[in-house]
């Protein structure tokens, strides 16, 4: 009696091309991609959500040693600039001679948030450099701005005659921001009818 025994042969290769192989160099493409567009993006322009909107609603008393507080109600009517701003901030102290220079010429009213400061050294701090601003609030908790949604000190914002926010700039104000891009449109919604 002959039995039938069952040899296992080798496995062919199977037809195709094994995908699997693949995916980590294509993952790693991808990764590669994202990496060198990310390297060519501006990382001063943040997309913000609240431009096109009108600003929180907020109610703030002024910076120690000022007589005017910053509300939402004060931001309409003209257009103007909040600029945030804290004496621990070393990029603060980069802006502020422009910021007093741009106050003096009385081209647009600038207001100041100062964010997350203690009492002291922020009326210090204006004391010492100057102040600039029309109108002082005092986020000494630092939720209005989160409710602006602050990254971080310095940003300034241009707001509209209708409390709007027109623009919103990441980082210390330079000459060059200044007159290429806050002014230009500081005159445009000047010049907009009411």
């Amino acid at each position: 009696m002959t039995e039938n025994v069952l040899i296992d042969s080798p496995k062919a290769p199977a037809s195709g091309v094994r995908w699997s192989r693949y995916v980590p160099l294509a993952v790693f493409a991808v990764l590669v991609v994202f990496f060198a567009v990310g390297l060519t993006l501006n990382p001063r322009i943040i997309p913000s959500p609240l431009i096109g909107k009108a600003v929180p609603e907020f109610d703030l008393p002024a910076v120690k040693g000022r007589k005017l507080g910053l509300s939402s109600a004060n931001l309409r009517g003209e257009v103007s600039i909040v600029n945030v701003f804290a004496s621990w901030c070393a990029a603060c102290r980069d802006e502020h001679p422009l910021l007093m220079q741009l106050a003096a010429s009385g081209v647009v009213p600038i207001h100041g948030l100062n964010y997350k400061d203690k009492p002291d050294d922020a009326a210090k701090w204006l004391d010492d450099l100057g102040d600039p601003y029309t109108r002082t609030g005092a986020d000494v908790s630092g939720q209005i701005g989160i409710e602006w949604g602050v990254y971080g000190v310095p940003e300034t914002f241009v707001i509209d005659r209708a409390g709007v926010i027109a623009y919103k700039h990441i980082g210390p104000v330079t000459p060059q921001a200044l007159n290429e891009t806050l002014l230009p449109l500081i005159r445009r919604l000047q010049q907009a009818a009411p």
